[in-house]
């Protein structure tokens, strides 16, 4: 999992902290996102979780489900590793000291003098130097529990004593010590600069403010002028510099073979982590902060093989996270599915919260496969092959297809990929024929689904499909007995009958049997 261990020699070689198969960076980066994410509202959880990172490009990352539960356990266990304060705050201070010295690097890439960019680029090293040694003590003081962040560890401490990175260290602090020692003089006469070695002359400028300090009479108006000190050179302190290089040359051409031989001093390794490790970190401080709003999350129990599946407590994290913004809580809500049940069908009044149960009932799924950390107290999912949504769309006049056209195209789509291995959540779908038509339809999409042996969410506003077989379970979304239907959002493990709802609809206008019979004798 991010490391290969050598049998023979009882080595180990780390690479990635998230994958395990070799796949480079440059394929993780073409990864592109899923059609489900708008469906699911998973594009709005992944803005909310890499806001502020954009130099990670976290994106792709969230983009590549893992295929085993080993590999999902793997990232498990360094989540948790980083839940301990001490392992986080560790790793949260190299990755600060990495971005200082991507900042001396990038500094040295745009300046135009060619020893200010050496300057820049020494000022780096000695960052990256100091946060790879720093971290590695770090990281042996807390003792890492989990297998990739142990890995690293033992990857980082062969690195850090390791003759290339000990030659970069000593190298680098040698000539700063030598340009440490530089002295030099520096004549002005008129429009005339004149550079030379430092001859011993007498720094009187101590001299002279002790015997002005006498005339000093309490705070005066400053007549200074502010010189804004900018990060590039002019011409003059150019020429400047370049007349103290001449005069010591012993000094700044071993700088400049140094930056030469030195170019790609970088850890392809140790960066690639540096990246990586902010996928996990990212992720537990968007829990955190709905975490301090009193919600709940847990690791999930996954299997690529049993479709036992529960939730307790699950919940939209999309809409949790609006909510919380807002002030607002969110409703949670439970369901399980065992032995040969395979398809939740959902029921209810409009606005009830059936679309955003569905949502969630895939977002789950989906953050499970990525190896997060899922809303609720208690998970069981199923790892499936992919996820396939349909959800409800306008009309779109660019395909010249009518809607319910539309509808069978995609769901054709669906069902000719979908396979016993995937997840497939289905919308509100048909709402655009007749009720005997969306029956007949419906019955045949879950007819093949239920064939497949899929899992599935079924929102629809047809009763029936509830009862169709043993494979098939009804949940439908509450109402309050209340004059107005007052929804609750709580989505129910029940049979589906419609008369509670039916019934506050009639006490809200005024049409029960009592009702009726108050207004006939009044």
């Amino acid at each position: 999992m991010g490391w290969t261990a050598c049998l023979d020699c009882g080595s180990t070689s780390f690479e990635s902290i998230l994958f395990a198969d070799g796949r480079s960076t440059a394929d993780i980066d073409r990864a592109t996102q899923p059609d489900i994410f708008g469906d699911l509202n998973l594009d709005q959880i992944i803005d909310s979780v890499v806001r502020g990172r954009d130099e990670y490009n976290l994106r792709p990352y969230f983009y590549i489900p893992l295929a085993d539960t080993q590999a999902i356990e793997y990232r498990h266990a360094v989540m948790r590793d980083l839940e301990r304060g001490e392992v986080l705050n560790s790793i949260c201070q190299f990755a600060a000291q990495m971005r200082a010295m991507r900042t001396e690097l990038a500094a040295s890439q745009k300046m135009h003098y060619v020893l200010q960019k050496q300057a820049y680029f020494l000022d780096a090293v000695e960052k990256y130097c100091g946060a790879s040694l720093e971290l590695a003590h770090a990281l042996e003081q807390v003792t890492p529990h989990s297998t990739g962040i142990a890995a690293f560890l033992e990857y980082l401490k062969r690195y850090v004593q390791g003759h290339a990175f000990e030659e970069l260290k000593a190298e680098e602090a040698g000539i700063r010590a030598e340009l440490s020692k530089l002295r030099y003089s520096i004549l002005i006469k008129g429009s005339s600069v004149t550079v030379r070695r430092y001859a011993g002359e007498v720094d009187y400028s101590e001299q002279v403010q002790k015997i002005f300090a006498k005339f000093r009479q309490g705070a005066v108006k400053s007549h200074s002028v502010d010189i804004r000190d900018y990060p590039e050179m002019n011409h003059v302190e150019a020429n400047v510099l370049n007349f103290v290089a001449k005069l010591h040359p012993e000094v700044f051409e071993p700088l400049d073979a140094y930056c030469s031989a030195h170019a790609d001093f970088l850890d392809p390794v140790i960066a690639r982590f540096d990246r990586e490790i902010q996928f996990y970190i990212a992720f537990l401080e968007h829990l955190s902060r709905l975490r301090s709003a009193g919600l709940s999350f847990c690791y999930p129990v996954v299997s690529t093989q049993s479709k036992t599946v529960r939730s307790v407590e699950g919940f939209d994290l999309a809409l949790a996270e609006g909510l919380r913004l807002d002030n607002q809580r969110i409703v949670c809500n439970d369901f399980y599915l065992e032995g040969d049940e395979r398809i939740v069908v959902v029921t209810g009044p409009n606005q009830g919260g059936k679309t955003t149960f569905a949502r969630s009932f895939g977002q789950l799924h989906y953050l499970a496969s990525i190896g997060c950390p899922v809303p609720g107290r208690e998970a069981q999912l199923y790892i499936s092959d992919r996820i396939f949504t349909h959800f409800e769309r306008q009309e779109d006049m660019k395909n010249l297809r009518g809607k319910l056209h539309d509808d069978l195209y995609r769901i054709h789509n669906i069902l000719s990929r979908a396979t016993t291995e995937s997840i497939i959540i289905m919308n509100e779908i048909f709402s655009s024929t007749s009720l005997k038509d969306a029956l007949f339809l419906s019955q045949k999409v879950m007819g093949r689904i239920m064939d497949l042996d899929a899992l599935c969410v079924y929102v629809t506003f047809i009763e029936e499909l509830s009862r169709s077989s043993k494979q098939t379970i009804s949940m439908s979304s509450e109402v309050k007995g209340d004059s107005v239907a007052t929804r609750t959002f709580k989505v129910v493990r029940r049979p589906a009958d419609g008369r509670s709802y039916a019934l506050s609809l009639a006490r809200q206008y005024g049409l029960t049997y009592e009702q009726l019979r108050e207004r006939i004798r009044s």
